[in-house]
């Protein structure tokens, strides 16, 4: 009965999305405007495409040329979605993964002494308090291509080439967020673990067809230490789990047992004990997981020892993608304070 009610259910939503995009277009809905420059990342499928470790990136290539950066984001499964929550401000952390959300804490706990980040749904009234309370050169809006409300200098799309189109079908019978003709939006597309999909020439032909735009390709680039040579029990919570499983082997893993979780899920005492049985049943003597779903295990007790994956992006032709960055940042007009 469910997957007889999603494709209607995915025909209003297209409705729904076409309409609120039009309605920008016209300018029947306001576009406000920070007195900084904005870089957006994000994608057009749910989760999972690699936008992160992105963000991340061009944090970090912001920040090379003396900026200070602030990272805007919703915040996505944190505990009061409603609440302004500063995660970092740059120097130390001051959420917890509970109250920032495990994306925002992650990237809070990677670029301490590099960037702010700030949780709000507002993004505008977020980057209202960066500007004062941090002094910010530079925003970048995680997960903002949908967010039309705020106006940005650079909109950067992921797109995995494992799974470019979410299964062709808007939310919820599929994973697109909006038709893919929104690309034209995209000043920038990076297709993402490109290395994971083999050839990638036919996706970035019909992506350069679709936005115009500068393309890039990229992978997931393994900066863990020395692989364990015990056998591990692989357990995530992430976009792309199958992903994570199939770069743990490429990395010479042993893996004996995988638990995949739904994205962003919280985990309970009571569901590690069962995966320590599952796992020790299976014959693994460590754990293996993201660093996304470590920031989520502190308070909890784990029998066997936890590796964490550590991973980069690594963006081919990385010097041209950071030039696009700078040239969008210099040529961001300062806008007047809006009202």
């Amino acid at each position: 009965m469910k997957s007889l009610l999603l494709p209607p259910l995915s025909a209003v939503y297209g409705v729904v999305t076409r309409t609120r995009l039009a309605l920008y277009r016209r300018g029947a809905f306001a576009i406000t405007k920070l007195e900084r420059p904005v870089i957006s990342v994000g994608n057009i499928t749910t989760g999972g495409t690699g936008k992160t470790p992105l963000v991340e990136r061009v944090a970090r290539i912001v920040a090379s040329d003396g900026k200070k950066v602030c990272i805007l984001t919703r915040g996505y499964g944190r505990a009061h979605p409603d609440r302004h929550v500063v995660v970092s401000d740059g120097e130390r952390i001051t959420a917890t993964p509970a109250a920032a959300g495990d994306e925002p804490f992650l990237l809070a706990q990677k670029l301490l002494g590099t960037a702010a980040v700030v949780c709000n749904a507002d993004r505008r009234t977020a980057g209202l308090y960066a500007i004062e309370a941090f002094n910010t050169d530079c925003f970048i809006l995680d997960d903002g291509f949908q967010h039309l409300r705020l106006a940005r200098d650079l909109d950067i799309v992921t797109i995995d080439a494992t799974n470019p189109w979410g299964g062709e079908r808007l939310l919820p019978a599929g994973r697109l967020r909006e038709p893919i003709q929104g690309l034209r939006r995209a000043d920038c597309v990076v297709i993402t673990r490109r290395d994971q999909a083999g050839n990638v020439d036919r996706l970035r032909s019909l992506i350069e067809d679709l936005s115009g735009g500068a393309v890039f390709e990229s992978r997931m680039k393994v900066v863990s230490e020395t692989v364990p040579s015990a056998p591990v029990a692989a357990f995530c919570a992430v976009g792309n789990p199958r992903s994570f499983f199939q770069q743990l082997r490429a990395a010479g893993y042993d893996v004996l047992m995988q638990k995949p979780f739904a994205d962003h899920h919280v985990y309970t005492q009571d569901e590690i004990n069962t995966l320590v049985k599952a796992a020790t049943h299976s014959g693994a003597k460590r754990f293996v997981t993201t660093a996304k779903d470590a920031v989520k295990l502190k308070a909890l007790s784990l029998s066997l020892p936890l590796d964490v994956l550590e991973i980069e992006i690594e963006i081919e032709n990385e010097p041209a993608f950071a030039e696009l960055i700078r040239q969008r940042i210099r040529a961001a007009p300062v806008a007047e304070p809006s009202v």
